[in-house]
């Protein structure tokens, strides 16, 4: 398969799960808008999901993967397969064992770290959705095992189509409450239910696709074997580097929950900025860790270098028009997917305003995707550690300094920044220590990507103005529709022609990022987010 068609593959699994968020996000503001039950669910949301990227999808993609794709070469599926189930007996135990000690300590835990703000029912229900959403961590780390299982051995599709299953849970209890007319405490806690079953089945969904794949676990004792021992050790910096997302939201959400209604205009602008970052950035860090592993570890080192400057073409070729777009459209966007029922025109304002900041910051975060692969796959997972923790210093600074003048713009602008220095130290450091050199046609081709995405942001500027008479809070939403999808349009025929017609793209260029390499896959290609 073609770097291009597992991007595609991840990528296009990953656009139908965000078009479902979408749905649930709309169903989401039309419920509960940015009242308190929003907030408290958010609130307690956050906090499994944090988890779950520090001890899960962050740990196994940096270390699990580069670790069993080394035992598959040397020992074939059999010693992976041992391996598997020697990390799956002290995972689940660890996790069982967190679980019930985050259970007993809930109530100290929403007081003081996920939500300081909170107080009164408030406080009750985020502490009650937190109890039922909490156990998600434990499914969802099982899920992120499976998947690293089956992104090794090529099978890319079930685990970044798995993740479809929490949204289709979530809209079927918005649906529910919506059409019934629920009180919007019942609706919140309906909403946490479905996390937690939808977690049960999205575990269930990769177990079956690791068995389809000739890999049936079995649970064995816990015991710290040398191998077990080098996947902490290299799980624990990864962690924390590939959570730096949700570090970053659970300190402006700390931040936030002082103010009413902030946790969850963050939320809904999250989500919008959410959809090129999981199309093309998880789609290039899922496919990206294991290419390199297997290129580096067959000491194909022109393949590895190949490999990178491709996939940051392919990022920024895909990244750069999706962030002007949210810079120039933000309002539109806003008004059109979430200005429904409960979800005010003043809502829009201030949800659109903080949309258009991440929007800058969106080829950075895109790009620490491509970015980190570089040292996971030669197991260096310490590095980006450091500069997480740099970044999240920054951050925390920022968002405390600049939330009192600016509210959820100043949270917004203090993960922006962060992000792209994070991109500026994981870049620098790799071409310092020769690990990726650069290619001088890349330089010239961002400067023309830059300029098409410009472009493209102006022509969309004037075009709105002469659409605006159909995009007011007066007008139905079906007539709205059609016409943002229209400048939508629009957008993306400026930038493309735009892009071909000044070098920043041709389709010689496309031909490369379809050519994978002269090496050959660990195993015979055979598939969430």
């Amino acid at each position: 398969m073609s770097l291009v068609k597992k991007f595609a593959t991840v990528g296009g699994s990953t656009l139908v799960s965000r078009f479902f968020g979408f749905a649930r996000e709309t169903l989401m503001a039309t419920a509960l808008g940015t009242g308190p039950m929003a907030d408290a669910f958010y609130a307690a949301f956050v906090f499994p999901n944090l988890f779950r990227r520090l001890f899960a999808e962050g740990a196994f993609n940096a270390a699990f993967v580069p670790l069993f794709a080394r035992e598959i070469e040397a020992g074939g599926k059999d010693a992976a397969k041992r391996f598997a189930e020697e990390v799956f007996g002290v995972l689940f135990t660890v996790l069982m064992l967190l679980t019930i000690m985050m259970e007993l300590a809930m109530p100290l835990i929403v007081q003081y770290v996920i939500a300081p703000g909170y107080v009164g029912d408030k406080y009750a229900a985020t502490y009650q959705m937190a109890l039922i959403m909490f156990p998600y961590l434990m499914c969802m780390s099982l899920t992120a095992m499976l998947s690293g299982m089956l992104n090794s051995l090529h099978h890319f599709f079930a685990a970044a189509i798995a993740p479809v299953f929490l949204n289709m849970m979530m809209i079927a209890a918005l649906a529910y409450s919506i059409w019934f007319g629920t009180e919007a405490r019942t609706t919140a806690l309906y909403l946490s239910y479905a996390v937690l079953i939808a977690g049960i089945l999205q575990m269930g969904v990769l177990y079956a696709g690791v068995r389809h794949a000739g890999m049936s676990l079995t649970f064995k004792r816990p015991r710290l074997t040398e191998n077990v021992k080098r996947l902490l050790w290299l799980a624990f910096p990864a962690a924390v580097t590939g959570g730096i997302t949700q570090i970053n939201q659970l300190i402006g959400q700390n931040i936030a929950s002082g103010k009413e209604g902030a946790v969850s205009a963050l939320q809904y602008a999250d989500r919008l900025y959410q959809l090129p970052l999981g199309v093309v950035g998880i789609a290039v860090g899922v496919v990206l860790l294991p290419e390199l592993s297997r290129a580096l570890r067959g000491g194909r080192e022109v393949e590895a270098n190949n490999i990178q400057n491709r996939s940051m073409e392919f990022v920024l070729f895909l990244t750069l028009p999706a962030a002007a777009a949210i810079w120039v459209l933000s309002d539109e966007l806003i008004r059109v997917v979430f200005e429904h029922g409960a979800f005010t025109p003043a809502m829009t304002d201030n949800v659109a305003s903080t949309l258009a900041i991440y929007g800058l910051g969106l080829p950075g975060f895109v790009m620490i995707k491509a970015l980190t692969p570089g040292f996971f796959a030669r197991e260096d997972t310490k590095t980006p550690m450091r500069f997480t923790m740099i970044s999240v210093a920054v951050n925390c600074a920022l968002a405390l300094s600049l939330f009192p003048y600016f509210s959820e713009r100043g949270i917004a602008t203090a993960a922006s920044v962060s992000g792209w220095l994070t991109v500026v130290l994981l870049f620098t450091t790799l071409l310092r220590r020769g690990h990726w050199i650069w290619d001088k046609a890349l330089g010239w081709r961002i400067i023309r990507l830059l300029t098409a995405a410009a472009i493209m942001a102006g022509v969309v500027q004037v075009a709105s103005t002469y659409v605006a008479n159909f995009l007011t809070p007066t007008t139905p939403v079906l007539q709205q529709v059609p016409v943002l999808l229209g400048l939508i349009g629009v957008a993306m025929l400026v930038y493309f022609t735009s892009a071909f017609a000044i070098g920043g793209a041709d389709f010689g260029m496309l031909r490369r990022s379809l050519k994978r390499g002269a090496s050959k896959p660990i195993v015979p290609d055979d598939d969430g987010a």
